[in-house]
Order: C-alpha cells, then structure tokens, then sequence
C-alpha cells in the first residue's frame, strides 16, 4: 500500500491509537490564546500538562485546566521537576485524581545543569507506579540497559531524550538512538526533549522512532503556530520517508545518469 494512504498507520500506546505522532506540551507559551492555536496546528492528540499548573487550595490553574479541557484533547501529566522517588510517585498519584488518568509522563531529574534522567531512582518509580496501576511514559536516556529495566518494571513505551530538555540541539547521540530502536523493534519510542527545529522531528522518525514529544520548540518560536503547523508536516514527512524505506548511505558516488550509452567524442 503507498505510503501516503497508509489509514491504518495510527501510533498505538497502552491501547490507545493515536492518528497524530506528534505531542507537544503547554508551558511558556505567550498567551493562553496561542497555547490553543498553536495545539490545534500542531494536529496533536495528546499535550502534556504538569500538576504545577494545577494549583491546590485555591485551584489557580483552574482557568488553565479549563482551556485543556477544551481542547478535547488527551491529557498526560508528568512529573516535572520531581528529584526523588517519593516526589515523583506522589506527584503522579496525585495527577491522576486531578487529570482522571492512569497515564503519567515519569520524569526523575538527576543532574541540574543538564536535567538528565536519575535512571535509578526513574526505575524505582516506575516499577511502584506500574504496580499501582498507572501507564508509565518515562523520560530516560538511551541506555540499553535502562530500557530492559524499565520494561522489566512494566513500562510499555520508552521516551529517550534527544538532548538536554529546551537545548534545541536535536538529536546528540544518532548512534544510541538507532541502537535503542534496533534492540527494541516492537516497542514504541518517543524521542522526548531536546528537539529544535521540524528537522530534528524528521530526522527522528526517518531512524524508526514511533512519534516525537516537544515543547519548547514551539512555545518560544517567533510564530508559535507556524512552527508547530511545521512541525506537523516535518513529523509527518518523517513517518513516510520511514516507511518509504531510505537509501542506504555510500562512501563512493553512484552516478544517477549512467555511463552506458552516452556518446564519446
């Protein structure tokens, strides 16, 4: 079947299908007006929402959560900012009363400067949030044997970080990423944080990654809706050229008129 007609090419995550391969977050955005426009460009069917917007006592996030809802939209909170185990899986319990949702993007930040994962203290969670039931997306690295654990732990889709989270360099490690993916062919990768420009996104489905997950990129482009449109069309350029199977690369040229035939003089 071509490529371009491919209907049936849905992502699916903890057995929900997804039409769109892009997800986007909702924070820095200009304006709660652009937030929405900039989503609804962007095609996504799932945004990512911390419970730091959601403010308790006095439930400031309210106007806030109202939009999202509006949106019509699936929601995955995540564990933003948590340094420990114990942070990260109350945040995540308490997100699921707030959000009604076994989903959680588990985020368990190690270093400061470059808020690595903590890949220890991501599996702990992991394996405790699984167990009481949630759907884990973890923020992690491409680390192979990070990602046995975390399946091992009950994790059923990975998020490897391109590169440090709002760095905009793309994708740092091509080789891990392509290792990652080549070790676990059945599993759904999103390659999550790092992201810059729609080319990155291209270059991350291309290597056989399922979707890409951004925030900054969009929020803080000059024209937030224009790019996150971009962002659309790169994605989805990206899925195609995948399935379109790319040339391999060549240490030599290959002549694309040949010599056979051509007239001597």
């Amino acid at each position: 079947m071509d490529a371009i007609a491919r209907a049936d090419d849905a992502l699916e995550v903890y057995g929900a299908k997804l039409g769109s391969r892009l997800l986007v977050g909702t924070s820095m955005y200009e304006s709660p007006a652009i937030l929405a426009d900039a989503v609804r460009a962007s095609g996504a069917e799932v945004v990512t929402v911390s419970l730091r917007r959601e403010a308790g006592g006095a439930r400031a996030g309210g106007a806030f959560w109202d939009l999202i809802k509006g949106l019509g939209l699936r929601v995955l909170p995540n564990t933003a900012g948590c340094k420990t185990v114990k942070e990260a899986v109350t945040t995540a319990q308490m997100a699921r009363e707030i959000f009604d949702t076994p989903w959680i993007k588990l985020e368990v930040i190690g270093e400061d400067d470059t808020l690595q994962p903590d890949v220890f203290g991501l599996v702990e969670a992991a394996r405790i949030l699984s167990n009481d039931g949630f759907q884990v997306f973890p923020y992690t690295t491409e680390d192979l044997i990070v990602a046995e654990k975390l399946l091992g732990a009950g994790c059923e889709v990975l998020m490897p970080w391109g590169a440090p989270i709002g760095s905009g360099r793309g994708l740092n490690n091509v080789f891990g990423l392509k290792a990652l993916r080549a070790h676990f062919p059945d599993t759904p990768l999103v390659v999550d944080a790092g992201i810059g420009a729609p080319s990155h996104a291209a270059q991350a489905l291309e290597l056989g990654y399922d979707s890409v997950l951004l925030n900054t990129a969009i929020a803080k482009a000059g024209d937030a809706v224009a790019m996150a449109h971009a962002f659309k069309l790169a994605v989805r350029a990206g899925r195609e050229a995948f399935l379109a199977t790319p040339m391999e690369p060549r240490d030599m040229a290959a002549p694309s008129t040949p010599v056979f035939g051509r007239a001597f003089s």
